[in-house]
């Protein structure tokens, strides 16, 4: 049994779980303050409030649930969007080469250009606060691996027998891109999403601890953690908590991308193993 991808897709599908099911699953209401019942410590099974209170007597343990939603919507949004236009891009660049190539990839450099945080943080500043403005902030650099990717992969398959054998029948470009190199680039392409996963909810808790992210009545993980800053002395669960869902989950998804990268790629494993 492969141990990372049995550990990776445990957190994975936990994540999805507690993402649809939020509503049910949590107790409270995320945003329903109780002044006199702030900052109470974790009560644990025995308490009203499994996890505590935050500064405003709010449920941490409903905030978390919801904030998984958040993550999980935020996360997939952000792969399907940016690997339909680095996919597409990319392919279009390998095939074609020459002055589509070049404007291409002139376009990846100077976006690449760019460090992709301090582009999000522009963008938001321009558009301001909101869902769609965060996923586009994120989706703004995080298409360039999947068009470098695939792009070389493009320039590699062109060449290949059964690409020009139906070049010769007369098959469009379209045809030949979406029919015949776009099924042997979703390998490489699933393991990129999965990667892209990770790093977009860490840029989405980055973006929201500096408060740039979703407004603030939409209950996140990074604002948890902005929130449980000034309470990290006497409320150590205002932080904690919140940190330790992102590691997990984070965690949860590099393990399921290595276990992926291993499957699809089985000469890159036996190469490892030689090391």
């Amino acid at each position: 049994m492969n141990v990372k991808a049995f550990l990776g897709g445990l957190i994975v599908l936990t994540l999805i779980a507690v993402g649809l099911l939020g509503p049910l699953l949590a107790p409270y209401d995320p945003n329903d303050q109780q002044l006199r019942a702030a900052l109470q410590p974790p009560g644990w099974f025995d308490g009203a409030h499994f996890l505590g209170t935050d500064n405003l007597g709010r449920d941490v343990f409903s905030r978390i649930i919801y904030g998984a939603r958040v993550s999980l919507l935020v996360a997939v949004s952000v792969v399907i969007v940016s690997g339909l236009i680095g996919i597409s891009l990319g392919a279009i660049s390998g095939y074609f080469g020459g002055k589509v190539d070049f404007a291409i990839q002139k376009l990846v450099e100077v976006v690449w250009a760019f460090p992709a945080l301090l582009l999000a943080i522009t963008i938001l500043a321009f558009l301001g606060q909101g869902l769609f403005n965060l996923i586009l902030a994120l989706v703004a650099q995080r298409w360039i691996q999947y068009c470098r990717v695939v792009r070389g992969q493009t320039l590699s398959l062109r060449g290949r027998d059964f690409v020009v054998a139906t070049r010769a029948l007369g098959a469009s470009a379209a045809r030949i891109i979406g029919r015949h190199l776009l099924p042997n680039l979703i390998q490489a392409s699933l393991v990129i999403g999965t990667f892209a996963m990770a790093s977009a909810i860490v840029s989405e808790a980055s973006l929201s601890f500096l408060g740039l992210g979703v407004p603030p009545e939409i209950p996140t993980w990074g604002t948890m953690l902005a929130d449980g800053r000034a309470y990290i002395s006497t409320a150590w669960w205002l932080a904690l908590f919140p940190g330790a869902s992102i590691f997990v989950t984070v965690l949860g998804i590099n393990l399921l991308g290595d276990a992926l990268r291993d499957i699809l790629d089985p000469k890159l494993k036996r190469a490892g193993m030689h090391l």
